[in-house]
């Protein structure tokens, strides 16, 4: 693995599995590292950063969502000496979804679950509803989204030479998201766990049997408090809540799941 493109903020030696991370838009590696804490005993933290940010600083970012989704299965295949479990928020989850298709229909080494977080499902195609922020938002616009919603470090928020930076990965994470398409027949053997948020209004309240038909392998739906990212509480313990790190009700065989009942 190279650091800059798999980051590991906190090496496991002894790791039996590793949780992989996929971006959100305007996100990157950085929004993950805070996991490092909250990490079960021998699960490693790994986070996929993608061209154009943080120790990728000088690459160009990538042009549409195929060479994107090809990047990232090039950045997990490098983390898949150990099993692993892959995840990705909002537009994170379709690439973790993508990755996880195509590394299955090369032969693997596939993950050993697949968790998708804040996303509609990929079959719906690009929607409206889909499309936020947009590229024809202001600078401004985008950046109260990005402290309302994006989880925007308050260091970057105060200085404007980080805040442009930020400004334009987040265009071209929009423009990246605005190629996306769903690939005909494409789907996943691999454990599914699908997260929402309650209160998420983005999300199509027919999601999970919309994922559900994706996945040909087990399948579990739970609903979390809170919107697009959750609540803070919930945010910084997600992965609490992934089955196959061992969240309340899971089971080694794979038995928990199938649909689940909100989470308290």
């Amino acid at each position: 693995m190279q650091d800059t493109v798999v980051v590991r903020p906190r090496p496991v030696p002894a790791a039996s599995q590793r949780l992989v991370c996929l971006g959100f838009c305007g996100g990157g590696a950085g929004s993950y590292l805070a996991w490092t804490d909250v990490m079960p005993p021998g699960t490693e933290l790994a986070a996929v950063c993608y061209p154009g940010r943080e120790g990728r600083f000088a690459e160009e970012f990538a042009r549409d969502w195929d060479e994107l989704a090809e990047d990232a299965v090039s950045a997990v295949l490098s983390a898949a000496d150990l099993p692993y479990v892959l995840f990705g928020h909002s537009m994170g989850g379709w690439m973790a979804f993508d990755v996880a298709a195509r590394i299955e229909e090369r032969g693997g080494p596939a993950p050993a679950s697949l968790v998708v977080s804040s996303a509609n499902a990929p079959s719906r195609g690009l929607t409206p509803q889909d499309m936020f922020p947009a590229q024809a938002d202001s600078d401004g616009a985008l950046m109260d989204w990005m402290t309302t919603f994006g989880l925007m470090p308050e260091h970057v928020l105060d200085d404007p030479d980080l805040s442009e930076i930020a400004l334009e990965l987040m265009r071209a994470d929009i423009r990246v998201r605005d190629s996306f398409y769903h690939r005909e027949g494409a789907t996943v053997s691999a454990p599914l766990q699908v997260l929402t948020g309650a209160s998420d209004e983005v999300i199509d309240p027919r999601t999970g049997q919309q994922w559900r038909k994706l996945a040909t392998g087990p399948f579990r739906h739970d609903e979390l408090p809170g919107g697009h990212f959750y609540t803070p509480e919930v945010w910084q313990h997600l992965p609490d809540r992934i089955a196959a790190l061992g969240a309340p009700g899971a089971m080694p065989d794979g038995s928990a799941y199938g649909k689940c009942s909100p989470a308290p």
